[in-house]
């Protein structure tokens, strides 16, 4: 990796539920993880049931660093969180850096309950649904409601995220080396909606739209939002005739076609289109024949897949 690169890498692509059976190897069966590397910053955004072996890996980078544990090389997280529906925190009790005293773990989210997203996160997640409370955790953690006025720098050799309102235009462009984070809230999903985020670093930008269910005449919010940007991570649960199926409809959801996906993508002019978020019941045969139709249509568009990291 260069200095001035960005990397992404799936760690789970499923959407609902994570599924593990022999014809769902190629594209993978944990539900939604992504991680971002740039400026020095590793970013997580999601913690689907993909986050726990993403956590097994920095775990182990950090047990390698050094024999002695105060030694040890600091793991230092941001992690987005785009709403609090199962498939995208079910991970997290699971997550090994949780339970390194040295880990720095900031957590900024949206809830789209009353309570603070702290309080949220603490009764769904632990005391009655888990062996330990969330202030039983170890690690050095922040759990910050977000906005989409809102928007955070990442700072070279600075361990902690800035957190500050939009004044300006200027503010989305980054300086130096300073990553900058912006949110799009989308009401689309039920019953409170989701968060997108937009990833800028140098002249890059990676934006992750899961969970959003596209209108007629397709999103002109997003598709601001994800102006020319170097990657879009879009929802694509459903395809289009499982969307408009008379037995059993999706419309309403809260999910996309893969057509919605794409015409998103070219109206907003974006390079590569990454399809995500797959419906559980869809398998490596069915979804390689949806690659191939939109593979003949553009090359720049594919399926995630677990494991699989691109250079931005």
């Amino acid at each position: 990796m260069k200095k001035n690169d960005m990397t992404v890498k799936f760690w789970g692509v499923r959407g609902s539920f994570p599924v593990a059976d022999k014809n769902y190897l190629k594209y993978g069966g944990n539900t939604s993880c992504v991680e971002v590397k740039a400026g020095g910053h590793r970013i997580i955004i999601d913690g689907g049931t993909g986050v726990i072996p993403l956590g097994d890996e920095i775990f182990q980078e950090h047990i390698s660093s050094a024999d002695n544990v105060f030694d040890r090389t600091p793991i230092n997280l941001t992690l987005l969180l785009s709403h609090v529906h199962q498939d995208h925190i079910q991970g997290l009790n699971f997550f090994k850096p949780l339970s390194v005293f040295t880990t720095k773990f900031n957590l900024f989210g949206y809830s789209g309950f009353d309570s603070s997203l702290n309080e949220t996160l603490s009764e769904l997640l632990y005391g009655k649904s888990f062996p330990i409370n969330l202030y039983d955790i170890t690690a050095d953690y922040s759990i910050t409601d977000i906005t989409e006025s809102d928007i955070i720098i990442l700072k070279n050799n600075e361990e902690l995220p800035i957190l500050k309102k939009i004044s300006g235009q200027n503010d989305l462009v980054p300086k130096g080396n300073d990553v900058v984070i912006s949110f799009m809230k989308s009401n689309s999903h039920p019953n409170f909606g989701v968060m997108c985020f937009k990833i800028s670093y140098k002249n890059k930008k990676i934006v992750y739209a899961s969970d959003m269910e596209c209108y007629y005449g397709g999103s002109k919010k997003l598709e601001l939002f994800a102006k020319d940007a170097d990657l879009l991570i879009h929802d694509s649960q459903y395809t289009k005739e499982d969307y408009l199926s008379l037995i059993v409809p999706k419309q309403g959801f809260g999910h996309s076609t893969f057509d919605m996906a794409y015409d998103v993508a070219v109206s907003a002019n974006v390079k590569k289109l990454a399809f995500f978020h797959f419906d559980p019941s869809y398998n490596d045969e069915k979804l390689t024949s949806v690659e191939n139709i939109f593979n003949n249509k553009n090359k720049n568009c594919f399926l995630a897949k677990e494991g699989l990291e691109i250079c931005i």
